[in-house]
């Protein structure tokens, strides 16, 4: 007791004798002493925060994430109808299997054409030939050259008639066109069969979604396939109807040839 009692004289003679600073630190104390806290049951904000907060929760557990989990549902039964009946996987895997088998019939085909067929045995029988069967445009300038040289050119003018002479030009006209037409059928079905190659490994590699673009390729080239056959079709046609012209003109040669030789009778025995 005596003790404390000479610390609160000293003290309070310290006071006395530095009472601005005393002043200076009571409102520093003041300052940075923290306030009253309030208790959250008897404070009416924190209700009224709480009471906000539970609404907000109460709308996006049952407005919001409702229609969300709606929208959920219905996106998993368009992803299980894609799955199931638009784009099955097992389906998609037996078509791209299928692709794989085309794929090595293709390879089949193309092997097969490229099998030599050529069977002529003299230097210009051989030279015609292989112009015919090399499937090479650049060959068909030539074409006509080693057609000469195996059938021989036209005969000149004083060889036979002008009749004679525009058959034998017309035919052989024909027979060269038919001969450089075949090397560009056997060239575009070249092409063809690589652009078949290309469709049948964009197909064995495609997306679901991309089938449709792939689709439509095809049937582009389809539609060109067949223009190739229909040209083809009318040069055969159009041999043919050489064919039949040139008999119809031995016919009707064959008949000036008769009835110039009765004139030529009958002038004899007017004659004799």
């Amino acid at each position: 007791m005596p003790r404390a009692k000479d610390l609160l004289r000293t003290a309070g003679t310290w006071v006395c004798e530095h009472q601005l600073r005393t002043a200076f630190l009571v409102f520093i104390l003041a300052c940075t002493a923290p306030p009253a806290s309030r208790a959250q049951l008897l404070d009416p904000c924190c209700a009224i925060l709480a009471a906000g907060l539970a609404s907000i929760q109460s709308a996006l557990t049952n407005v919001i994430g409702g229609g969300l989990n709606q929208i959920l549902a219905i996106d998993n039964s368009i992803q299980q109808y894609e799955e199931m009946v638009v784009w099955p996987q097992s389906l998609i895997a037996q078509a791209q299997n299928l692709v794989g088998i085309l794929q090595g019939n293709l390879l089949q085909i193309q092997n097969l054409s490229r099998i030599p067929v050529g069977s002529a045995t003299l230097p210009a029988s051989q030279q015609l030939e292989q112009l015919l069967l090399s499937h090479n445009p650049n060959g068909i300038a030539q074409t006509s050259s080693a057609y000469t040289a195996l059938y021989g050119p036209v005969p000149p003018p004083t060889g036979a008639s002008q009749r004679v002479l525009n058959i034998v030009d017309m035919t052989d006209a024909a027979a060269q066109a038919a001969m450089k037409r075949a090397i560009e059928i056997d060239a575009l079905a070249d092409l063809e069969l690589q652009v078949a190659n290309q469709l049948n490994l964009s197909i064995q590699h495609a997306a679901p979604g991309s089938a449709t673009i792939i689709e439509a390729q095809a049937d582009a080239w389809l539609i060109r396939a067949q223009a190739y056959t229909q040209s083809a079709t009318a040069d055969l046609m159009r041999l043919r109807s050489i064919d039949l012209a040139n008999l119809s003109a031995d016919i009707k040669l064959g008949a000036t040839n008769t009835s110039s030789l009765r004139q030529a009778l009958a002038n004899f025995l007017q004659h004799q």
